[in-house]
């Protein structure tokens, strides 16, 4: 990862974008997002299945296939029409991307792509007998080994997509703090499924993270929500930071946050409350201070905001195209305040 002291702050988002039209939302989103920012491929499940988080990684898996059942995705013999479709509309969003980015004057140096991490992937995958992979470690290993190898050639596609720009990776962990509690129903639902251990969770991230980092991506964040937020987890995998909606973490969490910064890890900070898509967006000065006071608090150097990525709090599929790209152009805005703070 780049020398956080040559960084500007910057502002992304998550991933999940409005609407059904690709072309529409990439440019929306390069327009938005030009340098120092960070540009996404979105992911747009307004457009059916095929489109929704996990038939969209799951179509990355390399010598597993999937296909939809009435209860969800499940792992089958030979892939079925649904993954055809996800795989589809992958290359569909890949060609647009490419002459999108091919068209423009000035290249955007990072490009941020987005997948489902191994343990919410399992977690939404089922067996042949209905039960969630999550429940046998033999499909749990199988799916981290298998998304690290298909995430290899995903990446050689973007890079193919976007010539010279750097690239950057959110592994999306959503369900973690189920995965590890134990609190994920069985397909009967008269039962938990056994919590994961933390190693193994560990193990599973390292396994893809170390394949992101062999495949030249240069740098690999793990994002998860804040309850529970199993931070040190994340960094003992080998992530190089940590994006997490800062609302409601503890005084702990904001503590281990602290000590990731000065080794160098990089917060990516959900400090744009998305909850509400109606909602008025908050004042530029409001969401910097967010921000700076706990980082103040924490005896942080100002100098090191500007290391930050800010994004929203959640995935933006919830809302009207004129609102996400006001939501983008607000967190642009935040990510330039941070920047005059690190600058005194």
């Amino acid at each position: 990862m780049a020398e956080l002291a040559n960084l500007r702050a910057s502002a992304t988002a998550l991933g999940p974008w409005p609407g059904s039209d690709p072309a529409e939302a990439n440019r929306i989103i390069r327009g938005e997002l030009g340098d120092p920012h960070l540009p996404f491929l979105p992911e747009l499940p307004d457009r059916g299945v095929g489109s929704d988080a996990v038939g969209r990684t799951g179509s990355l898996l390399v010598d597993l296939a999937i296909d939809v059942q009435p209860h969800g995705w499940r792992l089958v013999d030979k892939p079925g029409k649904d993954a055809r479709r996800a795989r589809s509309a992958l290359s569909t969003d890949l060609n647009i991307l490419a002459d999108i980015a091919g068209a423009e004057d000035v290249a955007a140096t990072e490009f941020k792509i987005q997948l489902l991490g191994p343990m919410s992937l399992a977690a939404n995958l089922y067996l042949h007998n209905g039960e969630r992979a999550l429940l046998d470690y033999g499909a749990r290993r199988d799916i981290a080994e298998s998304l690290a190898a298909g995430i290899t050639e995903h990446l050689s596609r973007i890079a193919s997509a976007v010539p010279g720009a750097r690239l950057v990776v959110q592994i999306d962990e959503p369900d973690i703090a189920s995965v590890t509690a134990g609190t994920i129903p069985t397909a009967s639902g008269y039962r938990t499924l056994r919590s994961i251990s933390g190693e193994e969770v560990t193990g599973a991230w390292r396994v893809v993270i170390d394949a992101l980092k062999s495949a030249g991506v240069v740098e690999a964040v793990v994002s998860v929500p804040e309850i529970e937020a199993p931070i040190e987890r994340i960094l003992a995998a080998g992530a190089d930071g940590v994006a997490v909606p800062l609302k409601a973490l503890t005084t702990r969490q904001w503590e281990q946050l602290a000590v990731a910064v000065e080794d160098g890890k990089r917060l990516w900070a959900g400090a744009l409350s998305t909850g509400e898509p109606q909602a008025q967006l908050p004042r530029t000065a409001e969401v910097v201070e967010s921000i700076a006071k706990p980082w103040r608090q924490l005896g942080l150097p100002a100098s090191g905001l500007a290391g930050l990525r800010v994004t929203p709090s959640t995935g933006l599929a919830d809302f009207k195209p004129s609102t996400a790209k006001a939501v983008l152009s607000k967190l642009t805005q935040v990510a330039d305040g941070l920047d005059q703070l690190a600058q005194g």
